[in-house]
């Protein structure tokens, strides 16, 4: 008996390729990023990359110059400050809907992820690291099933990730946060509130880090003015 398989559309799929980058923070903040380089990156066709660039700029997750010169966003401290104000409102409400909605096979699908963070940490693997850590959230959150707020949470660790990943590498994988063995516990426990408030700290935990990395860089910038 034959099968029939989908084919992702290359557009789908380069764009998909090239937020995974961003996501995994393969691209830093303020890496210019270019249509060529990119094509080569990922094996992809010139015009997928292009609508993959046009779509994420319009994301936030890149940046378009005046001179055409297309760049991983490099956070202000009035962003950061935005993006802890959204994360914390909208990522802990999530956490709870999803927690209130999981099975128990969804649970230990969550609790193999966390496994994999902690061997990544153990390893000090940031890519590791920042790939689980997604996916652990992701899991969460989409157990929710919600329409609007869990695209808008997208767009937030689209922004969030190229500065996720230089606060991992400054403060070492030993020392980054991990609420998420507390979530586990709450969700096996029916504890709705207890996983979202585990969240929450696992939020601010990681965006306060990068809050003060960006302060000093701002700082330092100011001194050498």
């Amino acid at each position: 008996m034959s099968e029939i398989f989908t084919k992702e559309p290359a557009h789908m799929r380069t764009y998909r390729g090239i937020r995974d980058l961003i996501l995994s923070g393969d691209l830093v903040p303020g890496e210019p990023v270019t249509i060529q380089g990119l094509t080569d990156r990922l094996d992809a066709g010139m015009t997928p990359v292009r609508e993959a660039i046009r779509r994420l700029t319009s994301e936030g997750a890149l940046v378009f110059h005046g001179n055409r010169r297309v760049t991983v966003p490099v956070l202000s401290l009035s962003e950061v400050d935005e993006l802890i104000f959204a994360r914390l409102a909208l990522e802990p409400e999530l956490a709870k809907r999803g927690a209130e909605q999981m099975s128990e096979a969804e649970i230990a699908a969550l609790t193999l992820v966390d496994n994999e963070i902690d061997e990544a940490m153990r390893k000090g693997d940031m890519r590791g690291y920042m790939i689980h850590n997604h996916r652990f959230h992701m899991l969460l959150y989409r157990a929710a099933h919600t329409e609007v707020i869990g695209p808008m949470v997208d767009t937030l660790w689209l922004r969030s990730g190229p500065a996720l990943r230089v606060m991992c590498t400054r403060f070492g994988s030993q020392n980054l946060p991990d609420m998420h063995q507390v979530a586990i516990k709450a969700l096996r426990a029916g504890d709705g509130d207890g996983v979202a408030e585990a969240i929450r700290h696992d939020i601010l935990q990681g965006m306060e880090n990068i809050r003060a990395i960006v302060a000093e860089s701002a700082e330092e910038t100011a001194e050498n003015a």
